[in-house]
Formats: C-alpha cells, structure tokens, sequence
C-alpha cells in the first residue's frame, strides 16, 4: 500500500475531509475546477468548516496540496470522485457533475489504476454511466486496463461526533481482488471499520435506501404532525410518551433539505420507474416532505389571523436558513419555500441566519439574508433552523406586543409560541 497515491476529485463537504484524512496515511493531491476554493483550502481555510483550520494547515505542512492543474494529478494511481448529484428542477437525476469529473479521470487514468466513486447515485450508474465515459476518454478497457470502485460518502455535515474516520464505510470493487484493495485503503485510516459488500451495485443501492428510509421515516411523522394539529394535540408530547417504548423509532417533524435526505429518493424512484415499477411509498414521502415549508407558512398566517394581526404588509422574521442547525451549508434547504410561500401575502420578510454565506444565499436564491440580528421589531417570527446560538436570544425582544411565533423544531420554550411541528 505503501505505493497508492491518492487523489480527490471535488474538494466539497464530502472530499476535502475525506482527502485530509488520506493524507495522514497516502501521498494526497486534492482536485477541484474551482480556483477560489483551491486558493482559500492552499491558504489554510475550510469555508464549509467541515475541516478546521489547524487540521488543514497540518495537512498542507505534511505535504497535502489542492490544485486545479490536471497534469498535477496524472501521476496519482487511485482516484476517488466526490462531487456532488442533484436533481434538476423536475428532481430528475443530473449526472452532469459525474460525468465531468469521469472525463477528468479517464484524461490522466493510467494502466493499472482505481478509481473509486462516492458520490450518492442509484444502482448502476457507475458502471453504465461513469466507467463508459472514463473509458472513452482515456481510450483503456474497463477491467482489463483499469479498475473501478464505490464506496460511498456517509459524511453529515456540520457533525463534530460522527467524523468521516468515525463513519463504518461501505466499500466495494468491479473484482473480488479489487474490492479487496480498495476496502484495505478504506480500512487503513477509517477507525470505524469497514464493509466489503459484494458489489458496486449493492454498494450504491445501500447508500441510497439510507437516506430514502429516513426520508419515509420523517414524512411519516410530518403527517402525524398534520393529523395531531387538526385533533388539538401537541405532535411533541405524543412522540415523547411513544419513544418510552424500547423499538418505537424517534423520528420529528421538520423541514427535510440538504444534498442527501431531500434528493436520493428521487434517483432511487428513477430507477425504479426505469425498470418498470412505479414506486409509491418514496414518492409518496417526498410530497409529504417537500409541502412543509408552505403547511408551515400557512400555520403561520393562520395564527396571526387568530390574534388579528393584519397580514399585508406586516412583517415577518425568519430565524435561520442553512438546511441544518450549526452549519453554514444552504444547498436544497426548505427554508426558501417558506420564505417564497409567505411573499404570496405580499409581507416583508427578514432572515436572520448567523451561519449562513449571504452571498451564496442571494446567487442560489436571489434573496437577502443578514448575519446580524435585526433591531427591529416583528409581527411573527417563525424558528427554521435550530442553531444554537438561537438559545443566547430573547425572542420577545424581537417581536410587536402582539405576535404570533412558530417553532419548526421544538426548540422554543412552548409557553412563548403558537404553534409547532
């Protein structure tokens, strides 16, 4: 092993800690077609603060390097892709992302070498999509020149418990003598351990049912959430008293966002549809799930109506939007379909998100969202996101002497609000 030089292809929340940690082990080259992130991770700053800062300079200071130089990677003998796979407006399955860096790695792939993918797909596409495109482009044959892996990424972003060295890795090879290989490169800096599965295929089915259970599991009780409303009964107490039984499983209410949990399902779906079965259940959870950024804005109006509030023109704060608590990430986050279901009642809205990039919310979304906490005073206030920082502020001090709050995630004190998930 001591001859396996690894590089990274996507140096995003998955491959930059992935890399670092290569690189307390392997000779580690990080690649990525951004310059300014290259520049900022050279400099020693991880903007997704997936990486801290004194662990990324001693990266650098032991000999890790992130480029944009494609001939920089050529002599690399072990490639691992982790960019990422959305859908497209229509949550269709975009493998554009997969494909580009297949081109790149069929560009310096050598006779003898691995590549390995991470990235979330459903069953088959590193076989019948990614490898055809390595092969073309470098010209070499599939299993006979070079050779293929999955193992895919389980990284949760913003988690300082769960660490990529601390996450059981799943990994697999297009032979048994590969997947061997590669599950000994995985194993030799994951402390958690490892999982040879018995195929690329299974590999990739696991990963995406991962996310696709959770999904269900959420949209189950967003629906009891619904259903416990209408009955006058507070959807918390009930899931508390029912968790006193040693199997019943905790799952709450929320927004379901980021780049894993609100997007697998759709590629699993897919693929289901493409081999003729029409799934029902994993898309029957993605509607529940993706109409709760609009049933929590209408919960909201509702309320302020209740008090005689005067909707038009009021205005509204909106606490958080990152798709998770405690980290700066915004990709597919649900905040913004709360946000875009309240301007249909023509009301001002604030965000107030001291996580979140404001120049990356207003490219992705083209709204503005501030890192201070207004002094202004509200009308409602909806809790989004359950940052910790939210816990140091008085919300009173915030809002009119007639208000309206609401709690998407059970983190306000319930004497204070007027509704919750």
């Amino acid at each position: 092993m001591e001859s396996t030089k690894i590089c990274v292809i996507g140096l995003g929340y998955v491959g930059l800690p992935l890399a670092r940690l290569f690189s307390t082990k392997y000779e580690t080259i990080g690649f990525d077609m951004n310059q300014a992130r290259v520049d900022a991770l050279m400099a020693g700053h991880d903007a997704t603060l997936e990486v801290s800062d004194d662990l990324l300079q001693s990266a650098l200071a032991s000999g890790f390097t992130c480029t944009t130089n494609i001939e920089k990677i050529r002599n690399c003998n072990f490639y691992i892709v982790a960019v990422p796979t959305p859908v497209d407006e229509n949550n269709n399955p975009d493998l554009t992302p997969l494909y580009g860096a297949s081109s790149t790695v069929g560009k310096v792939i050598s006779k003898g070498d691995i590549v390995v993918y991470e990235s979330t797909v459903y069953p088959g596409v590193t076989e019948d999509e990614c490898i055809p495109v390595v092969e073309k482009v470098s010209g070499l044959k599939f299993n006979e020149d070079f050779f293929a892996g999955y193992s895919p990424e389980r990284i949760n972003p913003g988690d300082k418990l769960h660490t990529v060295e601390k996450i059981k890795k799943v990994t697999s090879g297009s032979t048994p003598e590969i997947g061997k290989k590669i599950n000994e490169v995985y194993a030799s800096v994951i402390t958690a351990g490892t999982h040879l599965a018995p195929s690329i295929k299974v590999a990739e089915a696991a990963k995406v049912i991962e996310n696709s259970q959770r999904d269900i599991n959420i949209a189950f009780v967003n629906e009891l959430s619904k259903i416990f409303n209408k009955l006058g009964i507070d959807t918390q107490d009930v899931l508390e008293a029912a968790s006193t039984k040693w199997n019943f499983l905790p799952f709450k209410p929320g927004l379901v966002g980021g780049h894993c949990i609100g997007v697998d399902p759709y590629y699993l779906a897919q693929c289901a549809q493409r081999h003729g079965y029409n799934p029902e259940i994993i898309l029957a959870g993605r509607r529940m799930n993706d109409g709760m950024g609009e049933y929590v804005a209408t919960q909201t109006v509702k309320a302020m109506l209740k008090k005689g509030i005067q909707v038009l023109g009021s205005h509204i704060l909106i606490l958080g939007f990152t798709f998770k608590e405690n980290c700066p990430d915004v990709r597919n986050t649900k905040v913004i379909d709360i946000y875009r279901s309240l301007k249909e009642y023509n009301v001002e809205i604030t965000v107030y998100d001291p996580w979140a990039n404001p120049t990356i919310a207003k490219h992705e979304y083209g709204i503005d969202i501030t890192n201070e906490l207004p002094s202004d005073t509200y009308d409602a206030a909806i809790l989004a996101v359950a940052h910790d920082r939210f816990s140091e502020i008085n919300i009173d001090t915030l809002l009119k002497s007639t208000h309206v709050i609401f709690d998407v995630k059970g983190f306000v004190n319930r004497l204070l609000i007027d509704g919750r998930l």
